[in-house]
């Protein structure tokens, strides 16, 4: 190991672009939080308590050698946000039981070899609402119709635009508050990446690039509230929001999703035991 192996990098505006060895890394920390969330699938349920599912990730994590990027992080105590309903995102476990019914986002960040696997998915307690399913099923073809924007020559714009079209298509609203981000040996890097945008704007993608696609869709409006905690974002209407999140890089013909469920759940929602 190199004296720049050693370096910790700090956020200095540009976007970065990574080697066969980031690719690597990301793989390995992509890998180990997609089989995190699998792990849960059967554990969200009527009657568990999102600070149980908490426990469980922060265990998963330890067992397996590697760190949570959450815990610690501007004062934050959990191994996973959780959000449940028409909380948006950066929900905090706590000892209220999930009822059947109930919708959760988990998104769950951890560190392995120095680098940031980020992940999340939507969950469903027991049978969710006609309504919670079809938005949980669009967020996610939205998520991957960003992703599919994704190839060297594109632009950022670009995956904004395709989120767009599918929620505009489905009347849905996208989130403009929060965006994905580019990662890698650092949690939250540049460039932010908007959910909603229009197509040929923005930088160019290239090779080598990490980052986030994380949109996060209304069934009412668009608009946020931060609770006072600092921390939970929610619907101003109340209406049920929903949210997909995978890491990817870019690739010389596309994209490499890092956090590819081992089991094929890549939508819990959907899985039945």
């Amino acid at each position: 190991m190199s004296e720049a192996d050693l370096i910790t990098p700090v956020r200095n505006g540009e976007i970065r672009i990574h080697d066969e060895a980031g690719f690597e890394g990301m793989r390995k920390a992509g890998r180990l939080v997609a089989e995190c969330l699998d792990m849960l699938v059967p554990e969200v349920r009527p009657g568990i308590t999102t600070a149980r599912l908490d426990d469980l990730i922060r265990e998963f994590v330890y067992d397996h050698g590697a760190q949570s990027a959450t815990i610690g992080y501007r004062g934050y105590r959990h191994a996973s946000c959780i959000s449940l309903n028409h909380v948006i995102c950066h929900g905090i476990p706590g000892d209220r039981p999930l009822k059947d019914g109930d919708i959760a986002n988990i998104d769950v960040t951890v560190i392995v070899d120095g680098w940031h696997g980020d992940h999340s998915r939507m969950y469903a307690a027991g049978t969710p609402k006609r309504k919670a399913e079809r938005l949980m099923d669009v967020t996610y073809e939205s998520l991957m119709a960003g992703i599919a924007a994704v190839k060297p020559g594109n632009r950022f714009g670009d995956i904004g635009a395709a989120i767009s079209k599918v929620a505009a298509k489905n009347r849905l609203s996208v989130v403009e508050d929060f965006c994905g981000h580019g990662l890698g040996q650092l949690f939250h890097d540049e460039p932010n990446v908007v959910h909603s945008a229009r197509a040929g704007t923005g930088p160019e993608l290239k090779p080598g690039m990490f980052f986030t696609i994380e949109p996060m869709l209304n069934l009412g409006r668009k608009d946020a509230a931060i609770l006072p905690d600092g921390w939970t974002a929610v619907t101003r209407d109340r209406q049920l929001s929903a949210q997909f999140e995978h890491s990817i890089g870019v690739t010389e013909d596309g994209a490499e999703i890092f956090t590819t469920s081992p089991k094929g759940w890549h939508t819990p929602h959907t899985v039945e035991f």
